[in-house]
């Protein structure tokens, strides 16, 4: 495992690269975690694949200061990844979770002629979230994020009534709450929502490329996850000759050790 670092603008994008195989990986992962999560993929997967995994905008060790972050840089950053480290561009494989999966369709949108596969863990971006939008796409409602993220009272207590009165899942209220029970995390939350905002996926541009381009799609979800379900995928693959989805025994948590098996038979078969 190595690290790299890779000047971009005013910014620094940090990156780990594993393995020696001959086929490219670019790895994105889940809110809140970083590059090294994907660490206990590298000795099953050294050999066939080059992992390079990214810390996103306001995560692990990347420092970004350049404001909002969209599709168009996100390609120019793998890009100059791929040209430092001399790896082809051509025949990649794209592996996202959770928001890296929102990424990982945002930059296929942009490169699909370059993609071989793609492989999505209970990804985002599969369907709008009503109050992701709100909260980063209008200039009210960001407001309103910002003002609450800040002094976040009134929240607290209608989620906690919420939750009383079983109109929240138990799971989302947990969820909820452990991401904005800390003014720091609160903050970073408030940065990362805003600052990824402009990377939004179009679902029909990119199922025409992959028809186009003859791209493999594999998606896996949890059977007992209460924060991003399948239903928007069954969706998204209809009438897509090479994607499939798997359900695995498992919550929101898709990027697991425990779940490696059917994350590289995703990857491989």
């Amino acid at each position: 495992m190595q690290s790299g670092y890779l000047s971009f603008r005013e910014s620094t994008i940090h990156y780990i690269k594993h393995g020696s195989g001959k086929k490219t990986l670019i790895c994105f992962h889940g809110y809140g975690e970083s590059a090294s999560n994907f660490n206990f993929l590298s000795d099953r997967l050294g050999n066939e694949f080059l992992l390079i995994a990214l810390d996103l905008p306001f995560h692990g060790e990347t420092k970004w200061v350049n404001g909002s972050f969209d599709e168009k840089m996100l390609a120019t950053i793998i890009n100059e990844i791929l040209l430092k480290e001399n790896l082809d561009a051509k025949g990649i494989h794209l592996l996202g979770f959770s928001l890296g999966g929102r990424l990982a369709l945002s930059l296929f949108e942009e490169m699909p002629q370059h993609v071989e596969r793609l492989v999505l863990l209970a990804p985002d971006g599969l369907k709008l979230n009503f109050w992701y939008w709100l909260s980063t796409q209008t200039w009210l409602g960001n407001k309103c994020f910002k003002s609450t993220m800040s002094s976040p009272g009134w929240f607290f207590g209608m989620l906690k009534v919420g939750n009383r009165l079983q109109l929240i899942n138990r799971s989302i209220y947990k969820f909820v709450e452990y991401y904005i029970h800390d003014a720091e995390v609160r903050q970073e939350l408030y940065h990362r929502w805003t600052t990824m905002r402009r990377c939004k996926p179009s679902l029909s541009k990119i199922r025409k490329q992959i028809k186009e381009n003859n791209v493999s799609v594999r998606l896996l979800y949890g059977n007992h996850d209460r924060i991003i379900l399948a239903s928007p995928a069954l969706r998204f693959i209809q009438d897509l000759k090479n994607a499939n989805i798997a359900m695995l025994d498992c919550g929101h948590q898709v990027l697991h050790p425990k779940n490696a098996d059917h994350i590289i038979d995703a990857l491989i078969n």
